[in-house]
């Protein structure tokens, strides 16, 4: 192995490791700070080992991963060997965090609504870092992906939240609180908002359509007003059957005003739609992962 390639992969540990860090110490302030003491259940494993620590005072940390065993071995070898390492790793790693390292803190005693507030902010935080390596917490993520990889056509979102569903209500009984599963859903909530924000919101931006008779004209002043590259195609008006060009950019947020105001400059009457792109990877924008195939 050459040692461009060794410093390479040498890089990358490191990273991971700094985000499996960052990212267990921000979902263990999420479960043990505020969830913990609040009284309520996240979703997951996470959610069934507060439970059990509420029920029995079992420690959160090493709750969590002797529940994550049975589910390795159901899914390990759908996973493959490199996922399913990297999530053993984060999996000790947050284990640690949660049971030494957050009890030499103190824990938060306010209001329950902050606390599941605060939660699932830390907690969507954390998870981002984390599933932006190529890992996961273990728990439920191995159940989803294991089955993605075998039913893909499956909506492993409604998955997911029939998973987190569950746990959370459990709470009810658990804690004799019917407000620790309200809690637990404005936890959750905002867990999946933040998630969102994080992954998707780095690298989403607008894609604007322009059906206009000027294409050239208004591809040019585009690329003067943002610098960004256009796409022209050839399109029909089904009610005029009059030939009319559209122009495709991929823009960021903040630029889209520029470019509507950049197409209507050059045709006042041309046609301008303005659609969300959750993600826009390539020149100008998001480079893709380490590892993903482009093609």
């Amino acid at each position: 192995m050459s040692m461009k390639r060794r410093t390479s992969r040498w890089k990358e540990h490191v990273t991971d490791l700094a985000f499996d860090l960052a990212g267990s110490f921000l979902m263990g302030v999420g479960v043990y700070t505020f969830a913990l003491k609040g009284g309520f259940a996240t979703g997951g494993l996470s959610g069934m080992a507060l439970i059990i620590n509420y029920l029995w005072g079992l420690p959160v940390g090493m709750v969590t991963l002797a529940l994550n065993v049975p589910l390795v071995l159901l899914t390990w070898r759908t996973l493959g060997r490199v996922f399913f390492l990297k999530s053993l790793r984060t999996m000790v790693i947050s284990t640690v965090i949660i049971d030494f390292v957050l009890p030499l803190f103190p824990v938060y005693e306010g209001s329950r609504l902050l606390a599941a507030g605060f939660s699932g902010v830390l907690m969507g935080a954390g998870l981002s870092l984390i599933y932006m390596r190529g890992s996961s917490t273990g728990g439920t993520d191995f159940l989803i992906h294991a089955a993605k990889r075998k039913a893909p056509h499956i909506s492993f979102g409604n998955l997911s939240l029939v998973i987190d569903a569950s746990v959370i209500l459990l709470g009810i009984p658990a804690f004799g609180d019917i407000d620790a599963a309200l809690y637990g859903m404005v936890s959750a909530f905002a867990l999946t908002i933040v998630m969102d924000k994080i992954i998707y919101g780095a690298g989403s931006g607008k894609l604007v359509l322009v059906i206009t008779n000027e294409g050239q004209a208004v591809s040019r002043a585009i690329d003067a007003a943002v610098e960004r590259g256009s796409t022209l195609v050839d399109v029909t008006g089904s009610y005029s059957g009059l030939p009319r060009r559209m122009v495709m950019c991929a823009c960021s947020n903040n630029e889209v005003f520029k470019v509507r105001l950049a197409a209507h400059q050059v045709d006042p009457g041309a046609l301008v739609m303005i659609c969300e792109a959750s993600e826009v990877f390539g020149e100008g924008f998001r480079a893709p992962e380490v590892g993903e195939k482009t093609g």
